[in-house]
Order: C-alpha cells, then structure tokens, then sequence
C-alpha cells in the first residue's frame, strides 16, 4: 500500500510538472492581432479608445465570450450576460437585478447601447471611470457575481482555450501573465462594439430614407423645442442626438422627499461626497429605450406613458433638482406623440446582430 501511495504521489507530482513545464507553450501560438475600426451610423461621433487598450478583432472575441461565460460567478451560475441581455438592449429587464444568491440589489441594470461613448463615469453613479475599471467591479460585488478575481484567473488559466485566446489577444506568452486587469480589457473591448446599427427609424429619416407620421413629427418637435408655437417637453437638453444622453447626472425630482439627507439612495452623491448631488444619477440613453423598461434607476416606472407623466408634472421638488424638470402642461395627444417619436428610436437591428449573441 506504502508502494502504491509513493506511486500515485509521484505519478501527480510529474503530471503537475508537465503542466507547469508546458505554460510557456504559448510561444508557439501565433500572435498577429487583427485592429479592428468600430463602425458608427452617420453622424455619430468618434469612440474614444484608450491607447492602452485598442480594439482587435481577437480581443473583441475573447472579451465575448467572457461576457457570457459564468466562469465569473462563484457558483458558474451567472455571466455578465445575465444582467445584460441582448434582447432588453443590454439590460435584464427588471426593476433591480439579484446576483446568484438571489438577493436584489438597488439599482436597475443599465443598457450598454453605446457605452464605448460613456467617458464621464459609468454606474448610474459614475464611481467607474473606465469601462477596463468598471469591468472589475461585478466579479467580486457581494451581491453580484460574489466571487474573487483569484479564484477567477485561476479558472481561466486553467481552461481549456482561454489561455490560447489571451495569447491571440493580447501577445501573453506564459498563461501565468493572464490577469484580471487582461480580462477587463477584453470585456471592455467588446463592450465597445455595442454601437446603434442606424437602422432605426429616426436614424433613417435623418437619412431621408424614411418619413415620420404626422403624430411621430409633432413628438420631434415636442421633443427638441423646434417651433415656439408648439411647446416644449424639455427632453432634448439631458437626451441630446445623436446618443439621446449627455453623459451626465440630474436629479430628477422623482422623490417625495423635503431634504437632500432623506434620498433612501444618494446617487452621485455617493462617489462625490457632495451633498448636493444626492439623487443626481445618470442620464441613460433614449435608444431603445423602450426595450428596457421598467425605467429609472431603481425601476419604479413600468412603462413610458407613466415615465411621461412624471415629467408632465414637474416632480417633486428638492434644492438640487434639475430646473428644467417643471410642469410641461402638456395634453394627452402631446404625451401620445412624444412617445410616438420615442418609438423612432428602437433599433431592433441592434439587438439581433450575430456578433453580440452568446458565442457557445
């Protein structure tokens, strides 16, 4: 028995040594990454990429399919794509997303339609400043994925073709240079491919290649405040075309409440420590924002009608809340209209293209 255990001991000892012995095969693999120029509809304006980390179409690949992979979780039951489905725009489509011990968070998970665009923070309260560092975040955020980016790189360096893939991305030769911060890129990588196909109806009047309903015209107008005689719904100054955002955080009035210390979440104020930008958070994107309802940052909306309604009252007041937000005193036709136009700005294509779908 002594005989058998000296055995097997060495028989792993050896087998471990070849595998440690083989890491730096990976020399052998080819490393000729392939650049790769995001492609954005017609008056959209230039992606910023980091110098750091520009896009090839082997980082793109490798970042996809860890974006899918549940590798990420503690307990391989969740992917990044769990919170971000291509099918709600990148979002989950709940009010708050749980994490896979089914406990709820406070926020609802934001579209990523475009997020290569976000360099102003990102969250709905802008405590990442970089897609490369938002990235990091969900792996080990207790509610989220709940795991540890140890435990993490140790699964992909042990995978079967992860270290291949890394080598094609980004030139490792010992799949010990695998990392999280490697990891990060790649998901930052693919993210950055989220971009609108322009085949919305919006962008396609904007075109001339389609025509707005009379009710669709009067929403645009409404909209940006095109003509005095029509009124204006105040939209267009935090959704400005062409992304329907500004990259920046209001307060919106949609809390009861008499004092900045009483918002149950603080939003901006969170990562600023300024008082008065509690209850600021993140303008989201209008593009396909009717894919992802239910609205607002903790989804207290369930459809665009009532999202409407919120803002024809004006809100509730706070020393902080946007100037803009006021009562609109629009009437019913004009609501219908304004989602109308809203609709304008659904980009099914988006959502269906191959490139973005779960890889396996």
């Amino acid at each position: 028995m002594r005989f058998v255990a000296t055995f097997v001991l060495f028989f792993s000892f050896m087998m471990f040594g070849c595998w440690k012995n083989n890491t730096g095969d990976l020399e052998d693999i080819s490393y000729v990454p392939n650049p790769v120029d995001i492609e954005v509809p017609e008056g959209f304006p230039v992606m910023p990429i980091p110098s750091s980390n520009p896009i090839t179409a082997e980082g793109v690949e490798l970042g996809r399919r860890l974006f899918y992979d549940e590798l990420l979780s503690e307990d391989f039951s969740m992917s990044c794509s769990s919170c971000h489905l291509p099918v709600g725009s990148f979002t989950d489509n709940e009010a708050v997303s749980k994490g896979i011990d089914g406990i709820a968070g406070k926020r609802s998970s934001m579209s990523l339609l475009n997020i290569g665009y976000a360099d102003n923070g990102l969250f709905w309260d802008g405590r990442s400043t970089t897609l490369e560092e938002q990235a990091l975040v969900p792996v080990e955020d207790p509610i989220e994925l709940h795991t540890s980016w140890p435990t993490v790189v140790e699964r992909v360096k042990q995978h079967q073709t992860y270290p291949e893939l890394f080598r094609k991305a980004f030139g490792i030769k010992d799949r010990d240079e695998i990392s999280k911060e490697l990891v990060a890129k790649a998901l930052a990588q693919f993210q950055r491919t989220l971009v609108s196909s322009g085949n919305a109806k919006y962008d396609r009047w904007i075109r001339n290649e389609a025509e707005f309903t009379d009710e669709e015209f009067l929403g645009y107008v409404l909209f940006f405040d095109l003509d005095p005689n029509v009124k204006d719904a105040e939209c267009g100054h935090c959704h400005n075309a062409p992304l329907f955002n500004t990259d920046d955080y209001f307060n919106n009035g949609i809390e009861p409440i008499e004092n900045l210390s009483d918002f149950p979440d603080r939003g901006r104020a969170e990562v600023t420590g300024d008082e008065f930008d509690a209850g600021r958070f993140r303008a989201p994107t209008l593009r396909n924002i009717t894919l992802t309802g239910p609205y607002m940052h903790d989804g207290r909306f369930q459809t665009l009608e009532e999202v409407v309604d919120h803002y024809n009252s004006g809100g509730h007041f706070q020393a902080n809340k946007d100037p803009l937000i006021r009562p609109l005193q629009l009437l019913n036709h004009e609501k219908e209209a304004l989602i109308s136009f809203i609709h304008t700005l659904t980009d099914s294509t988006f959502i269906e293209t191959p490139q973005f779908q779960d890889p396996n």
